[in-house]
């Protein structure tokens, strides 16, 4: 089985919080804080994962806001317990 998920990295914890905040008040609600992916290996230690149907709009948001602590948008595909795989969607 297949699990994929899209992931927005942060160098700060509160860019993380602020931009989260942001999302749920622009009605995108399908999306939570999480630790970020070890294979990504930069950033605060947060992530906000949301699903892919979402990604248009999150990557509108980033657009629009142009967030100065963005680390970049990630699509994570896990099978299984092997190690997943990143694509990029955006880059900070």
């Amino acid at each position: 089985m297949v699990e994929s998920y899209g992931v927005a990295a942060f160098r700060s914890r509160q860019q993380v919080l602020r931009f989260e905040q942001q999302l749920r008040q622009e009605g995108i609600s399908n999306i939570r804080i999480v630790s970020t992916p070890r294979e990504i290996a930069v950033g605060c230690g947060l992530s906000i994962q949301f699903s892919l149907a979402d990604a248009p709009a999150i990557l509108q948001a980033i657009r629009r806001t142009r967030p100065a602590n963005l680390v970049g948008v990630y699509q994570v595909e896990r099978t299984g317990t092997g190690k997943p795989r990143l694509s990029v969607l955006s880059q900070g």
